[in-house]
This record gives structure tokens, C-alpha cells and sequence, in this order.
């Protein structure tokens, strides 16, 4: 097991034992920060699923009203007409076809691809590509669509995908340690919304396992579940 920091137990030491409310564990989560940036705040979800069977996959768009704190890089794969448009909206790249050649030759210097559905069957080519790296545009994420300049300038603003990984549980970022307590508990609140909404009908009992909050690299909180 690694050993902690000085710092990190000592901040870990002043952290309640017991679970806590939603509320309160975002006006404590500032004070677990043990970086000299300012830290992202995460949530972790243990869900009671099973990624084998595709109903009990959550995968869902999630547009956070004061975004993530992060700068992050979108391409739109469209066709070239729409290319000014979607490109003023804040893309990095966009296009088709030279696009498509760009990243089948080793480009990957984005965060997120969106496209328009008349594109996804050329998606073909470099489907691998982006699919290993998580980046295959999908109409459950949101990043699929017909005005590709709308899903570009909500992505900027925010709009991220919340996604269990194969073990059942999600990680989401949801703000940095500087955007104060009611910013991240807005955004926090509509993640945990999203996530509950997302049941899969065919989970019976628990749901959710454990709901933990923590900053980069810091000790974690414990949320108190009947807050939800």
C-alpha cells in the first residue's frame, strides 16, 4: 500500500469517520486540498451493476451549470460547409475526410469528437482509434447530432458524459476546489440527479454502494447516502 504525505494525514485526521450529508461534505471537501494548484473536485459511485449485461451500463450526457474548470479540446467531424460555423463555436478541428487522415495518422490532441450522423459511417476507418481511446462520438453521450455547433459550444460550456467503467463504478469531475462551495454543489447535485435517474430497471434492491467525494491527490469524504 503507498504511504501518504505528511500533509495528506494530517488533513485526512481532521476528516469525520462516518459518513456525512451531500451539503456538508462539499463546504469540507476545500480543506482536504493537499496540491499548490487548484485541485479538481471528483465524485466516485460504486454501483450495485453488472457491465457484462448492456441494459445495467450507464452512459449519459450531463450538462454542468458552471462547468468543469478545465479547458477542453473538441473536434467536430462534418462536412464542409458547416466548418466555419462549428469552428467559431470553439472547435479545435473539424471536416471530414482530411480529418479523418489527421487522426489515422497518429492525431489525438483532443478531449472530445462530436459529429453530425451523416458522418458516422466514414467514422469507420479510424473507429479503433478513437474507440481505444474512449473518444468514439455516440448518440448516448450526446456528442452525435445534427447541429454540430450547439453540441461543440455545450461541451465547452460543460457538458460532460458520466460512464461506469468496467468494474461498475463512475468517476466524474465536477468542478475545481476554486469555484467555492454553492458552484460545486450545483454542479454536484446535477450529477447525483443524473445518475439516480439512470437506474437500470432490471436492478433490483441497492443501487448505489458508496457515493465518495475528494479533491486531487487528497483523502476522501464519504457521503451519507440517504442525503441523495
Amino acid at each position: 500500500m503507498a504511504k501518504h504525505g505528511k500533509k495528506y494525514r494530517a488533513v485526512r485526521e481532521k476528516l469525520p469517520t462516518s459518513p456525512v450529508a451531500l451539503e456538508e461534505a462539499i463546504k469540507l471537501l476545500p480543506g482536504t486540498s493537499v496540491t499548490k494548484f487548484d485541485s479538481s473536485c471528483e465524485v466516485h459511485f460504486k454501483l450495485n451493476i453488472d457491465p457484462r449485461h448492456a441494459d445495467q451500463n450507464i452512459r449519459i450526457p450531463v450538462a454542468l451549470p458552471n462547468g468543469t474548470g478545465k479547458e477542453v479540446r473538441v473536434i467536430a467531424f462534418c462536412e464542409d460547409d458547416k466548418v466555419v460555423a462549428v469552428k467559431k463555436a470553439g472547435a479545435i478541428e473539424a471536416g471530414l475526410e482530411k480529418l479523418i487522415i489527421k487522426i489515422a495518422e497518429g492525431w489525438l490532441d483532443f478531449d472530445v469528437a462530436v459529429a453530425e450522423p451523416a458522418a458516422m459511417k466514414a467514422l469507420g476507418k479510424i473507429a479503433k482509434i478513437l474507440g481505444q481511446k474512449g473518444l468514439m462520438p455516440n448518440p448516448k453521450a450526446g456528442t452525435v447530432g445534427p447541429d454540430v455547433a450547439k453540441m461543440v459550444e455545450e461541451v465547452k460550456k460543460g457538458k460532460i458524459e458520466v460512464r461506469n467503467d468496467k468494474n461498475g463504478n463512475i468517476h466524474a469531475v465536477f468542478g475545481k476546489v476554486g469555484f467555492g462551495s454553492d458552484k460545486l454543489f450545483e454542479n454536484l447535485k446535477i450529477i447525483v440527479a443524473a445518475v439516480l435517474e439512470a437506474k437500470p430497471a432490471s436492478i433490483k434492491g441497492s443501487y448505489i454502494q458508496s457515493v465518495y467525494l475528494t479533491t486531487s491527490m487528497g483523502p476522501s469524504i464519504r457521503i451519507d447516502q440517504s442525503s441523495l
